[in-house]
């Protein structure tokens, strides 16, 4: 399979990166990849020369995709056998930890077998056929907006990729194209329903599924979502960029008020002493982080109902199956349905001159759910901590407020209490910069 430029044969098992925006040619290319035994690695195109080196760095791509010339190219270079052909894998989603140096989730090459089942769980689960049209509102990059126009076009379906996220292009789209299906984070719905109480609410009869997932849900705008969508076409699911764990029904949650779901079929969850959450998974659903066989390695345990792995969540399960979380893994900030790591953005900030210590937090945030802030012992100035993040971390990642304090709470193994910065901050004058 050539490169598209002429020049590089890809191989079995190559990686092949991809820093372009999101497209349907896009979907097409990741598809036609694993069909062929590549593995793209799906990139924010966003991403700073410094973030782009370092996970390049680890994931170590046989080819990088930086033009939609090539993309483009690259596509229509497919052979046909492999065009919007059995995919014999996931892609590589880049995800960070609590150490926050990002790593690659990788799947590894599938057998037919485990291929055709992996592809068939998520049409049994939510109905994918030629006739449905599947609006992408999120960017492609992200493991959920490409596994749903994914699971679109292997059935035969058409997706529309808008562009970057705009309400009124979402609500044009909605009128013209007439989408069956979309995925969305709540950010998005508080956008889209504050749009429409300016313009009208479109016709949304055209919607047989639209799920969320990525953040808490306010109760308000989940009930807001059930009244203007058609009845049983609204869900939640509850995953991560190494696998999914739960799916719910609207209407179960009301039912039951915060839940996400229980186990989607195929799985089981289970929760332990220490109320760490653990999810059975099939086979084609393994996993393992690229070079990093120690964090695999705790994320894995062995069950009597099989092989379970855990992303650090905490939570709880009714007597119904029923799972509740309680705390997302430590330290994790979701911004508009992007994770954001502390530790990651901490890492590039301490490098910045005048700050003695940082510690990254989040706050409460009445449109992207959580705003990422820091508080930091030092001489730098606000202004200057902004101009040297804005260098070096992709948007979502930057702090939107920074706060120079005299000292860190820390507990006496040196942890910063986290739980205790939001205070600090407000005991601290803010910085001007986002205000």
């Amino acid at each position: 399979m050539e490169a598209g430029d002429g020049h590089v044969e890809l191989r079995r098992g190559d990686r092949v990166a991809l820093l372009v925006p999101g497209s349907v040619a896009y979907v097409e290319l990741v598809i036609s990849l694993l069909a062929s035994g590549r593995f793209p690695v799906p990139l924010d195109p966003k991403l700073t020369s410094f973030e782009r080196q370092r996970i390049l760095e680890d994931v170590r791509p046989h080819l990088v995709v930086e033009t939609e010339e090539q993309l483009v190219s690259m596509v229509a270079n497919t052979p046909p056998q492999y065009r919007l052909g059995l995919p014999r894998g996931r892609p590589i989603h880049v995800t960070s930890g609590t150490t926050g140096r990002p790593k690659g989730v990788f799947s590894g090459p599938l057998d037919e077998s485990d291929a055709r089942a992996l592809v068939e769980e998520e049409r049994s689960l939510w109905g994918f056929t030629d006739t449905d049209v599947n609006l992408v509102l999120s960017p492609l990059h992200h493991s959920a907006p490409l596994r749903f126009a994914m699971g679109t076009l292997l059935a035969r379906g058409r997706v529309v990729a808008p562009g970057a996220f705009d309400p009124a292009r979402v609500t044009e789209a909605i009128r013209t194209e007439r989408p069956t299906t979309m995925f969305c984070v709540p950010a998005h719905l508080q956008r889209l329903f504050s749009h429409w109480d300016e313009v009208g609410v479109p016709d949304l009869g055209c919607f047989r599924l639209v799920a969320h997932a990525g953040a808490p849900c306010p109760a308000h705008v989940k009930r807001r979502l059930i009244e203007l969508f058609p009845a049983e076409s609204t869900w939640e699911f509850y995953g991560s960029t190494e696998g999914q764990f739960t799916a719910c029904r609207s209407e179960e949650w009301l039912t039951r008020p915060g839940t996400l779901g229980r186990a989607r079929p195929g799985r089981m969850m289970t929760v332990d002493d220490d109320g760490l959450l653990w999810c059975t998974v099939p086979r084609y659903a393994r996993f393992e982080y690229l070079g990093d066989p120690e964090k695999t390695a705790a994320a894995w345990r062995h069950l009597p109902s099989g092989d379970a792995f855990t992303v650090g969540d905490l939570g709880r399960i009714d007597p119904d199956g029923y799972v509740y979380l309680d705390a997302r893994r430590e330290d994790l900030i979701i911004s508009g349905g992007v994770n954001v790591y502390p530790a990651e953005v901490e890492n590039v900030l301490a490098e910045a001159a005048g700050v003695n210590d940082i510690a990254v937090f989040a706050q409460p945030d009445e449109h992207w759910g959580q705003r990422v802030c820091a508080a930091y012992v030092g001489s730098a100035d606000p202004v200057e901590l902004d101009a040297f993040a804005r260098e070096r971390l992709a948007p979502a990642k930057r702090p939107k407020e920074y706060h120079p304090v005299p000292v860190l709470p820390r507990t006496a193994t040196g942890k910063v209490r986290r739980n205790e910065l939001p205070g600090i901050s407000r005991s601290a004058p803010p910085d001007p910069l986002h205000s």
